[in-house]
């Protein structure tokens, strides 16, 4: 069946890492050179030097290291390039994907023909000026300060609770899943450090990883000075690392234009399936804690589109910043729990390559594209998991072209799906009695002692409520038994906070 000509395919891709070189750590360029760098790169990738100058599209991920008055200008003016279509994104983990679906699908109606992707971070070199006083002297600041592009308001009761970060918030997902399971508080660590070792071997044969270095389980679950608790049952070694220095672009094509720049068969990798989708913005909103219906439809209604089974899929690469989200997308796909024998990464993952802000998935497809590559006509699955476990996007990709045409999924629909599988859990702001624990974590501070606690909390009437633990002996009783189904009593705390004041074993 001859390709459809508006088939789009990624041609060229491109991974940069400004790794620090022991015992000195090295400055990488500013943002504005990096993405320069990694687009010509891509070009030359494609086999087409100069090629990035001849994009009708060009979209920007996010950049939290320099805030530039006008990032896309500046890119075309160093690449000689004139887009009629520019983009700068927001915020959140799914972005690159989804930038690349939206460039699919534009590419589909004719609208464009080449289009490149592209993000970077310094912010690892970012951190170490300012720990050392130094101000960094790169161009183009945007002289207005510009507010963070968060989607959605804060809810009340979260900013009282300071449910802000997601060394926070995805270990509630892990514990409530750990309860559904009915495992041992220890077991189920082991478990978690079955999972991620793997990632490390990965990592370490990853020319750009941030920490290409194998661990074993042992030295991923084991808190000590360097590997301290952070979010329980969270170690260091165990979260996203975002304080890199990264970069990485992908040129995108319709099938007549890659025909055109006599770009060879075996260089392209098309994308034959996408979707994207939500889960309920605010945590306690979900009325499962231990799994994601969106990433369960999301992921279907990308593998339908691609006409494949999961079964059908080589290579994957989940989205790992934290080990919740690898496990929800294991589960979300039907792997059998327990058996971490297939790789769930072609980079290493968030926390050994590297989780550059929003960029990541931009190096995930680019890896990605170079596995598919090196093993014709199979297929590769990324995800992309966005702020708290709320955004989700799947994409599944073969170096062979669709046989049929490509029928993108209606997002509205699929929406409405998730939505209504899954009725939003009314919030309560404060609450003074009795409740049951639904899910819990415990932060610890830097000197890795436990803080405090946030627990999710059940209410007699329906809703939810949020609550800190407090008390010492209540903190080390978290990590010592489940709490996970325990009854609680919840008084008024400091700043509209609930306070968990006696648990009822």
């Amino acid at each position: 069946m001859p390709v459809d000509p508006r088939t789009p395919c990624l041609i060229g891709v491109a991974q940069r890492t400004w790794r620090p070189v022991n015992p000195d750590p090295v400055d990488a360029p500013e943002p504005l050179d990096m993405w320069d760098q990694v687009a010509r790169a891509a070009a030359e990738d494609a086999g087409v030097p100069g090629l990035a100058a001849d994009v009708d599209s060009m979209q920007i991920v996010y950049c939290q290291t320099w805030p530039y008055d006008d990032p896309v200008a500046r890119l075309s003016e160093r690449l000689g390039a004139a887009p009629k279509h520019r983009f700068y994104s927001g915020i959140g983990g799914t972005t690159p994907q989804v930038l690349v679906n939206d460039t699919a699908e534009s590419i589909m109606r004719g609208e464009y023909d080449l289009a490149l992707v592209t993000g970077a971070e310094a912010l690892d070199t970012v951190r170490r000026a300012k720990k050392q006083g130094r101000k960094l002297p790169w161009s183009h600041r945007n002289p207005e300060k510009v507010p963070f592009p968060f989607e959605a308001p804060f809810h009340p009761a979260e900013v009282a609770h300071d449910v802000f970060q997601a060394w926070l918030t995805f270990p509630v997902f892990d514990i409530a899943r750990r309860a559904h399971l009915g495992c041992l508080p220890d077991g189920y660590r082991l478990r978690l450090g079955n999972l991620m070792a793997p990632m490390t071997t990965i990592a370490a044969e990853n020319p750009y990883a941030w920490f290409p270095l194998e661990r074993t389980v042992e030295d991923l679950i084991t808190p000590t000075p360097a590997n301290r608790l952070v979010g329980y049952p969270y170690t260091k070694y165990m979260v996203s690392v975002m304080d890199v220095d990264m970069a990485a672009a992908l040129i995108v094509a319709s099938h007549e234009k890659a025909d055109a720049l006599d770009i060879p068969a075996d260089r392209r990798v098309y994308i034959r399936g996408w979707a994207y989708g939500n889960d309920p913005w605010y945590i306690a909103e979900r009325p499962e804690l231990w799994r994601s219906e969106a990433m369960a439809q999301v992921s279907r209604a990308a593998l339908e589109m691609a006409g494949a089974g999961v079964d059908d899929v080589a290579h994957l690469d989940l989205y790992s910043c934290f080990a919740s989200s690898v496990l929800f997308a294991r589960d979300a796909l039907g792997f059998q729990e327990g058996v971490y024998d297939r790789p769930v990464t072609v980079t290493g993952g968030l926390p050994f390559s590297g989780g550059a802000g929003s960029d990541y998935m931009t190096h995930s497809i680019a890896a990605m594209t170079d596995v598919l590559r090196a093993d014709p006509g199979s297929l590769g699955l990324v995800s992309g998991v966005g702020m708290h476990m709320s955004k989700h996007v799947y994409a599944v990709y073969s170096s062979e072209p669709p046989t049929a045409p490509l029928r993108p999924v209606e997002g509205s629909e699929l929406q409405a799906a998730i939505d209504g599988a899954q009725p939003k859990k009314p919030i309560t702001d404060s609450h003074a009695g009795r409740a049951t624990i639904a899910t819990y974590t415990v932060a610890h501070g830097r000197s890795g002692d436990a803080e405090w606690g946030l627990a999710v909390c059940d209410l007699n009437d329906g809703s939810r409520a949020y609550a800190k633990i407090l008390d010492p002996a209540l903190l080390a009783n978290a990590e010592a038994d489940e709490l996970v189904g325990v009854d609680v009593s919840l008084v008024p705390g400091d700043n509209n906070a609930n306070v968990v004041k006696e648990v009822f074993l």
